[in-house]
């Protein structure tokens, strides 16, 4: 079993380009293509932004134990970690990259224990994280309002990551993570 590092956040918190800037300088991390049961947003690709899968799919992907964790994170919407995902990566020598969801990030710690660093990564406020929610331009005002609800929710799950970055200034929170993924490499 190798390393990997997790990253979770409320939605809008700015995991993503956290992990985009940090597999720009790590060659030998790669990304875990999640899969969802949702459709595709705006410009997202099969087999590079998500495994997209009909709910039907999805559930019999469960069936057959193809996950390694999953879970329906909105009614009818659920994401998870495919077991071929982990055996392609690992089967190159690379380091894991996750960016799941809150509970899903919990869950990867769970089972990677000690090969795990899991990060949150934290809004500055909830009225931040909404203005950049709106900002992304992707979804409807109600899909908004359910992510804030949730983001709420998902905050008080924090102190259960290996570490807590607060993005209220994305060159600062990059520099943290950078820090912090160096440390858990160097040990």
């Amino acid at each position: 079993m190798g390393k990997v590092i997790i990253f979770s956040a409320p939605s809008g918190s700015g995991k993503t380009t956290i992990v985009r800037e940090l597999l720009k300088r790590f060659p030998q991390f790669e990304f875990s293509v999640s899969a969802t049961s949702r459709a595709p947003r705006g410009c997202e690709r099969h087999g590079c932004d998500y495994h997209f899968m009909t709910h039907e799919e999805f559930m019999r992907a469960v069936a057959e134990n193809r996950f390694v964790e999953w879970e329906e994170v909105y009614q009818g919407t659920c994401y998870g970690t495919l077991r071929s995902e982990v055996e392609r990566i690992w089967a190159k020598g690379n380091i894991i990259v996750f960016d799941v969801d809150v509970i899903g990030g919990i869950n990867l710690k769970r089972i990677f224990g000690d090969d795990a660093c899991s990060i949150f990564v934290m809004p500055p406020s909830i009225g931040e994280l909404r203005r950049r929610l709106v900002c992304r331009g992707t979804d409807a005002p109600e899909v908004i309002d359910r992510r804030v609800a949730k983001a709420e929710y998902e905050l008080g799950f924090a102190p259960k990551f290996d570490t807590v970055i607060v993005n209220d200034d994305l060159e600062t929170a990059k520099a943290e993570a950078l820090k912090v993924i160096t440390q858990f490499l160097n040990r």
